[in-house]
């Protein structure tokens, strides 16, 4: 899953308070196993909110699908309104059980 990041700041630090990304080689092999093992099994959408403007990605185990369908439809967001949402406080995480 790719991660929104800003640009790089000039002292190397992560914009917006966020965690830098590591280089693979620091992350040691077991941890990205079970990331990666984590990862094949959830599902997620991305879009802007019905009655806002606030992008909702939703985020839930592959066996919760059949739930995401019960939910409030989201409109598409393309990448400019997702960063925009990240930089403005106006992205919304829900997990869907």
């Amino acid at each position: 899953m790719a991660r929104m990041t800003g640009p790089p700041s000039p002292d190397g630090a992560a914009p917006d308070g966020a965690a830098p990304d590591l280089p693979p080689e620091l992350v040691p092999p077991e941890l990205a196993r079970q990331l990666e093992a984590l990862g094949a099994g959830l599902v997620w959408r991305v879009g802007k909110d019905e009655l806002s403007d606030d992008v909702v990605v939703r985020l839930g185990y592959a066996s919760a699908t059949p739930r995401f369908a019960f939910l409030p439809r989201l409109r598409s967001a393309n990448d400019a309104e997702l960063q925009a949402a990240l930089n403005e406080n106006r992205l919304v995480i829900e997990w869907v059980d």
